[in-house]
């Protein structure tokens, strides 16, 4: 940082100090400011940001120890010099106390301040860049929330933490939407990996042909349009966690090249003739019943057993409907931040729903549900119609046309409103005959 971009505010009542310091600090480079006393001191700081404060103790009104005070109040991290021609070991001892970096005495030497500042601009940077990869740091590696209070979930956080401590492949099993990633990710932040890379392929979602290459890499020139070499997930892993989802569904060649890499602890790039070292941990993700594939001939046995040393089964959402209500919240939460909303929570009606559907598609489906509740809402709490569940689904042929859907809007912004005419129509923004004329048309009807 230049010192032009450092800020040094003198505070003295001796008009001769304040433009000898101001003179001094501002040929070194220094962005200078200056107040007579603490008062103007305390809205030029409020006003501007100030990264050294020279004070002198005693001053007319509020003296220097209260405006030491003040000043780190309004910022900590606001280095402050005091300054004084009375010098005592007590204010000493009380101004370091309070939160002065040094105590210096009148009349002062422009070499030995200048020493000082320096030494304490630098030491404030250096503690701000720590702070900063700090707070990169615990952003990047901060613990994965897994969100449940009952039983099967306490087990499964029970089980995370167990397995995060070591370096174990791990197979996660459970129904579409339940968070397989997110508890492959809670077991990666758990240990000791969880600086490193974490690496996710969806062996569900890439075409055979490439997933070889998605997995391996390649060399230059291994097939037309590789023009440069390109390094697989394996190695991008490197020191990290290789998250393979839905792995029943690589087919059986593949099966077996990942057993040989496993065992190996090395791949081949495709194109390639040299081996290279890995070395990752693997936790792999399966909807299907991979004994069953097995029996079926649909998935290698030897890989069966390398990759189920450790099992962990996520339970269904309608297994669990007491972490509804608290996943519903946290859910919206979330959506209300994205789009700058306050929202109040769930009428009794709407959670009520919410705690007796089933659930098909588990936790992914929740969340689904409760972010185009947050749409189509208008107000600041998610009602009864605002959540749109597997069951109201109309058939192929029912409710599609845009007379439908206009006349489902308008009823329900009538019952939000309490068949509020008025406030309905200014919802809707058209004006009061045409929505009485809607109302007519579509013979709608307050209910008793």
């Amino acid at each position: 940082m230049k010192k032009s971009d450092l800020g040094i505010l003198v505070v003295d009542d001796e008009l001769i100090v304040r433009e000898s310091l101001t003179k001094w600090f501002r040929e070194d480079g220094f962005r200078v400011g200056a107040a007579p006393d603490g008062a103007s001191a305390l809205k030029i700081l409020q006003s501007e940001h100030w990264n050294l404060v020279l004070v002198d103790i005693r001053m007319p009104g509020m003296d220097g120890l209260e405006l030491l005070q003040r000043i780190k109040k309004i910022d900590r991290q606001v280095v402050v010099i005091v300054v004084t021609a009375f010098a005592t070991v007590e204010t000493a001892v009380r101004a370091l106390k309070e939160g002065a970096y040094d105590y210096i005495t009148k009349p002062i030497d422009p070499d030995y301040l200048n020493h000082i500042v320096v030494n304490a601009l630098e030491q404030q940077l250096l503690n701000l860049e720590n702070q900063r990869l700090r707070d990169t740091v615990s952003e990047l590696t901060s613990g994965v929330e897994l969100i449940g209070e009952s039983p099967e979930m306490h087990r499964v956080m029970e089980l995370v933490q167990t397995v995060g401590q070591t370096s174990t492949i791990v197979l996660v099993k459970g129904e579409v939407g339940t968070g397989k990633e997110l508890v492959a990710r809670a077991i990666h932040q758990a240990g000791s990996r969880r600086y490193m890379p974490f690496v996710t392929v969806n062996c569900g979602a890439v075409a055979d042909a490439m997933l070889a290459d998605e997995l391996f890499g390649h060399e230059k020139d291994a097939f037309p349009g590789a023009l440069q070499m390109r390094k697989g997930k394996m190695e991008m892993a490197e020191g990290g966690t290789l998250f393979l989802d839905e792995i029943g569904n690589l087919d059986l060649k593949l099966q077996g090249e990942l057993l040989s890499a496993l065992e190996a602890e090395q791949i081949t790039r495709l194109g390639g003739a040299d081996p290279v070292r890995t070395g990752y941990r693997l936790i792999c993700a399966s909807g299907m019943d991979l004994e069953q594939a097995v029996k079926d001939g649909k998935f290698r046995q030897d890989l069966f057993y390398r990759l189920t040393v450790f099992e962990i089964a996520l339970p269904p959402l309608r297994a669990r409907r007491g972490d509804v209500a608290k996943l519903a919240h946290f859910f919206l939460v979330k959506y209300a931040r994205a789009m700058n909303r306050k929202m109040h929570g769930f009428s009794p009606d709407a959670m009520l729903a919410l705690k007796a559907y089933d659930w098909p598609g588990n936790v992914r489906e929740l969340e689904n549900v409760i972010e185009r509740a947050m749409v189509i809402s208008p107000g600041n709490m998610i009602n009864r119609d605002h959540l749109i569940l597997h069951t109201d689904l109309p058939s192929p042929s029912e409710g599609k046309r845009m007379e439908d859907v206009e006349k489902r809007h308008i009823d329900q912004i009538l019952r939000e409103t309490g068949w509020n005419v008025s406030r309905s129509a200014t919802i809707l923004d058209i004006d009061r005959v045409t929505l009485y004329h809607k109302i007519e048309k579509y013979n709608l009807k307050r209910e008793a």
